[in-house]
């Protein structure tokens, strides 16, 4: 893969190819940050720094480390339109991400919450009077799928198919399969487009109360966005919608099983300790990863990086920095300051959907424990055969694990 093509090889830069290795890559983010906390990869001409700062740096300065850039490790199909808030940098950023924004404010998700209260419940309901369940496919995939297809205005019933979508469009590049795996992305967009395209028109003529409709009136340098542009919108918002939060809740689990075990029941008797539970685990369990464009030469971590070239921040490195994080190889949900995890991003790019995806674990979370005594692994478990390949490494394609009813 030559250095010129516009997709950044995450695990040809890390050189974990197994499934463990890429489930589990904390060990390999310890050796970068204490012996190779600034690393040049020449194969792909990409830096990557490791350290809390240096990311944090990275993300917030897009003076220096631009989003505007032609090779990404985001392994969706590049679309850009007006609409599109990835691949630009304030003041432009700023026009476009206000379009999207509204969805997301505390007033709008507060109105929603009763509908999120309801599907978990309708959910943890189907669990009832069993002695496991898997939680990857009963709760984590479901949830997230069904609340964002909601809220954009999509007919809940083909969740099965946006969330089929969204797995293809979120998979990642590797040396061998790339072809392959570029056919598939562009076969997925096309009947993703061609599906959303109509119930776009029908927005237009016929609003509803939801992120499309008002994607369809939403104005933009004094014009409205064209049918095209809110449908490629629609598509990142539903595809990025359950990604993350899948991922957040299936590791909750794992994290409650196999980081920690025992917190479960300390979140039974304090219930108020579920939001810190989620924070540790989006700063403990997340292999993140995300990408700049060199805008000027600098030597600001040291090496001198030239204009143009990419540097990626490994987030999921960062969060584990000790001069950030004391113990930062522990699982600790009483961590103060947990909740500084880079894990969403930061500066201007700080994902939109953070307060979406927190809520929806903190509800599903808190309406589990309240509602099965103890959960545990099932009989010679083995992480390994519950994966599948996803953004930048391994996440849980199942989990199943064993309820007390309570």
């Amino acid at each position: 893969m030559k250095a010129a093509s516009q997709t950044i090889l995450v695990h040809e830069i890390s050189k974990l190819q197994t499934k463990e290795a890429q489930w589990d890559p904390f060990a390999w983010y310890q050796e970068m940050r204490e012996n190779n906390p600034v690393f040049y990869d020449a194969e792909q001409d990409v830096w990557n720094v490791f350290l809390y700062d240096h990311a944090k740096r990275v993300l917030f300065d897009h003076a220096l480390f631009s989003n505007k850039k032609e090779r990404s490790l985001i392994p969706t199909p590049r679309e850009d339109n007006r609409a599109n808030v990835n691949f630009v940098d304030p003041p432009e950023h700023r026009n476009r991400r206000a379009l999207l924004a509204k969805a997301f404010t505390p007033r709008n998700l507060k109105e929603w919450e009763p509908r999120i209260h309801m599907i978990v419940d309708e959910l943890i309901a189907e669990m009832e009077g069993r002695d496991t369940v898997d939680i990857v496919q009963e709760l984590a995939i479901p949830l997230p799928v069904t609340v964002i297809a909601e809220l954009l205005g999509a007919p809940t019933k083909d969740r099965h198919q946006i969330k089929s979508w969204s797995d293809i469009l979120f998979m990642p590049y590797a040396k061998d399969t790339y072809s392959d795996v570029v056919a598939e992305k562009a076969q997925a967009m096309k009947e993703f487009h061609e599906y959303l395209l109509p119930i776009v028109k029908e927005k237009r003529k016929h609003p509803a109360d939801d992120i499309l409709s008002d994607l369809t009136k939403a104005e933009l340098d004094g014009e409205r966005l064209n049918d095209e542009e809110v449908v490629l919108s629609g598509i990142g918002l539903l595809g990025a919608g359950n990604e993350t939060t899948t991922m957040l809740i299936s590791n909750m689990f794992y994290s409650m099983l196999v980081d920690k075990p025992g917190v479960y029941q300390e979140l039974r008797s304090d219930q108020s300790l579920v939001p810190k539970l989620t924070e540790e685990v989006l700063r403990f369990r997340f292999p993140a990863a995300m990408d700049r464009k060199v805008a000027q030469d600098t030597d600001v971590f040291g090496p001198e990086m030239k204009q143009g070239q990419v540097v990626v921040a490994w987030v999921g490195a960062a969060n584990r920095d000790e001069a950030q994080f004391a113990h930062g190889e522990e699982f600790d949900i009483h961590r103060p300051g947990n909740q500084r995890h880079l894990t969403f991003g930061a500066g201007p790019h700080f994902c939109l959907g953070a307060p979406l995806a927190r809520m929806e674990a903190n509800i599903a979370l808190t309406s589990f424990v309240k509602r099965f005594a103890d959960i545990g692994l099932v009989e010679n478990f083995e992480v390994t055969e519950h994966l599948i390949d996803s953004a930048i490494g391994q996440s849980l394609e199942s989990f199943p694990i064993r309820l007390e009813q309570g």
